[in-house]
C-alpha cells in the first residue's frame, strides 16, 4: 500500500525557518520523483518543488526559489523541503507527491502524480 505521510508543518514568525518531511512506504521509493505543492485558503493547488529520482535534480517555483531546498535521503525514503526566510504568503497546506521517474527532470504538473499524502499545515504569522 503506498503511503506519503507528511510532517514538519506549525506556526512560524515571519523571517522563519520550517523543515517539512515526506516519508514514503508501499514503493520502490528510490525510482520516484517526489514533488511539494501547497494549498492556500481560498487557492487552488500549486507546486513548490521537485525532486527527480535520475541525478536527483531539482526545480523550484519562483515563488520560493532561493528560499527552499529539497533533498532526498533514498536510505530513509524520505524527502525534506528545506524552508527559510518564511513568507505569510507561504501560509498553506502542504503535501507531497510521488510519480515514478522516466525522464531525468521532474516536474510540477499535479496531474502527473498519481499519489499524495494528507498534507501538513504551514502557518506563517506573527
Amino acid at each position: 500500500q503506498v503511503q506519503l505521510v507528511e510532517s514538519g508543518g506549525g506556526l512560524v514568525q515571519p523571517g522563519g525557518s520550517l523543515r517539512l518531511s515526506c516519508a514514503a512506504s508501499g514503493f520502490a521509493f528510490a525510482g520516484y520523483d517526489i514533488g511539494w505543492f501547497r494549498q492556500a485558503p481560498g487557492k487552488g493547488r500549486e507546486g513548490v518543488s521537485c525532486i527527480s529520482t535520475i541525478d536527483g535534480l531539482t526545480y523550484y517555483a519562483d515563488s520560493v526559489k532561493d528560499r527552499t531546498t529539497i533533498s532526498r535521503d533514498n536510505a530513509k525514503n524520505t524527502v525534506y523541503l528545506q524552508m527559510n526566510n518564511l513568507k505569510p504568503e507561504d501560509t498553506a497546506v502542504y503535501f507531497c507527491a510521488a510519480v515514478y521517474g522516466r525522464i531525468r527532470y521532474c516536474g510540477l504538473g499535479q496531474g502527473s502524480y498519481p499519489y499524495w499524502g494528507q498534507g501538513t499545515q504551514v502557518t506563517v504569522s506573527s
